[in-house]
């Protein structure tokens, strides 16, 4: 099977001329001689950049590429712009698999001997039907009798097989091309792919997304921002998620919204309030936030709020992250440029050996044009996209966590700019960092601090004398133990002082006997001078320095 599937990738890698995006020079002989043996393989689609033959390609290959086309279309630090904007044009439209298999499915994972056993109403018609899993819509039996309307998600099956199998022929292609082109090293393939491979199977894992889902419910519980469905987790396992079915409205149907009376700019600013609350408030934010997984309420249109879907790829940031992307942002808003670089470089983002001053006027080489356009005109997130370019050049080290920020930021910007085209995406989100960095470095700050540090100093409290006497009592040892060490060394330097005195007499001793013995027979005076080295000799012996003591040596 793999052998098959590999021809077929290879038979539609060559079919597309993909071959052809890699320049000649960069090929070893080995891989000429092996494009050539596929003679009966050309480029059939000549007439078509190469950013639409990639897209084609991919989306020939089925849903496991698609998938990891999409990935690809948000490292624009790898891709030239007109590749990575054709790849974000990759639909990830699969037919559905037999509803009835899928019934089979829930009643096996969940243990039922029928599906009506918990849910009445299940349409063997799918919902929606993606590359992973598919929707189907039903009734959940409640135990006090009521019925909820709910969605089931069911993990396609096999999937698993097909998705290992193609990862492994990632891998392969990979490393070929890591070993064989110049820019291997740069563009890390190998890396590209392990990552891939992890998103990937973090989303086979329902109880995973169920588990995101859950949190980001509880982080914007009672909120106006955002609507987060009910996941009914003793009903969700591995391969099978029961959720709440809401009822909104497609962001992306924009005539409905204007005909329903929306506030599309309040819709748009609250777009990028709840980007940012997830990203510096909760450190956790909805990492796959494209048009097909956002929908609007319809309660209340002059006050809109999210609905949220489809929780499999969550990112996360650590306190320093944080702090280091809300400082560059404002950084940016005051054209600091020294700044930026300096942040990028105490952050560990560049090497320590980075010149501040080149990095400082490559950033704002790329920048200064962008301040001279009207704020609405600028494009917050390429702005970002950009800033990871230059320090690509600076042997920035890819950081996922940042790629996935950027991905996401493309997402909104993008919503935004189309709910309100005059979103001024930088105006909107000034005055929530400025806010922000106030409550991270003021006295609210401090207060967090003593809160959240409370609980564990009220249970050390009690320890804290006994902790300070054993602490006392070792600081007391460790300098008795200094003084021994230095009062042994001392002794020690005594007598390697006095052996030498006495060794160097002894060889004197010896040198003169010598001579008295080749120049004289043997007399008093020549075995006197032989007694006295001797004794010189046990003298250097009995001072020599003492080893008893070793561990102080």
């Amino acid at each position: 099977m793999r052998t098959r599937r590999f021809y077929k990738i290879t038979k539609t890698l060559l079919s597309y001329g993909l071959d052809d995006l890699i320049p000649a020079r960069w090929l070893p002989w080995t891989i000429r001689l092996g494009r050539h043996a596929f003679f009966w393989l050309p480029n059939k689609h000549k007439d078509k950049p190469a950013g639409v033959r990639l897209r084609l390609a991919l989306e020939e290959l089925g849903p496991v590429w698609v998938k990891f086309g999409q990935m690809l279309s948000t490292r624009r630090d790898l891709l030239p712009p007109d590749i990575a904007i054709e790849l974000a044009r990759l639909q990830d439209k699969v037919p559905p698999f037999d509803g009835h298999a899928a019934q089979r499915i829930i009643e096996k994972s969940l243990g039922l001997q029928s599906i009506n056993d918990c849910f009445t109403d299940f349409d063997t018609t799918p919902l929606a039907s993606a590359s992973i899993a598919q929707v189907h819509t039903g009734k959940l039996k409640t135990r006090d009798g009521e019925l909820t309307d709910i969605v089931i998600k069911v993990i396609r099956p096999d999937i698993r097989e097909t998705i290992n199998a193609d990862l492994e022929l990632m891998e392969t292609l990979a490393s070929v091309a890591a070993h064989h082109l110049p820019d291997g090293r740069r563009l890390k393939p190998k890396e590209v792919v392990k990552e891939y491979r992890k998103t990937l199977l973090d989303e086979l894992d329902l109880m995973r997304e169920a588990g995101n889902a859950i949190q980001l419910k509880r982080n914007f519980e009672n909120s106006d921002l955002l609507y987060i469905p009910v996941v009914y987790s003793d009903y969700s396992r591995h391969n099978v998620m029961v959720m709440e079915r809401i009822d909104g409205i497609p962001v992306s149907d924009i005539a409905t919204l204007k005909a329903r009376g929306v506030d599309m700019k309040k819709l748009a600013e609250r777009g990028v309030e709840v980007f940012f609350t997830q990203v510096f408030r909760d450190s956790f934010f909805h990492a796959d936030m494209h048009p097909g997984n956002i929908f609007v309420a319809k309660d209340d249109p002059l006050n809109p709020r999210y609905i949220g879907i489809d929780f499999g790829i969550v990112g996360t940031l650590n306190r320093d992250d944080k702090r280091y992307l809300a400082e560059n942002f404002l950084a940016f808003f005051n054209r600091d440029y020294r700044k930026v670089a300096e942040l990028h470089v105490d952050s560990g983002w560049v090497p320590k050996h980075t010149n501040i001053e080149e990095f400082e006027s490559a950033i704002r080489t790329v920048c200064e044009p962008i301040f001279e356009k009207p704020l609405a005109d600028i494009s917050f997130g390429h702005v970002l996209v950009n800033l990871f370019n230059t320090a690509r050049r600076f042997e920035m080290e890819v950081q996922p966590q940042l790629v996935l920020l950027q991905k996401t930021l493309l997402y909104i910007e993008g919503l935004g700019r189309q709910l309100y085209p005059e979103l001024d995406l930088w105006k909107t989100a000034k005055p929530f960092l400025e806010r922000w960095m106030k409550e991270q470095l003021g006295w609210r700050a401090i207060v967090r601090s003593v809160k959240e540090n409370a609980p564990y100093w009220a249970e050390k409290l009690p320890e804290m004398p006994m902790m300070l006497y054993e602490n006392l009592r070792q600081q007391h040892n460790i300098d008795e133990r200094e003084r021994e060490l230095r009062k042994q060394q001392l002794l020690t330097q005594r007598q390697a002082s006095t052996s030498l005195f006495w060794t160097v007499l002894t060889g004197s001793g010896l040198i003169c006997t010598t001579l008295l013995w080749n120049q004289t027979e043997l007399s008093d005076v020549t075995i006197g001078a032989g007694i006295v080295t001797v004794l010189l000799g046990l003298m250097a012996w009995r001072t020599r320095p003492k080893t008893k003591n070793s561990e102080f040596v």
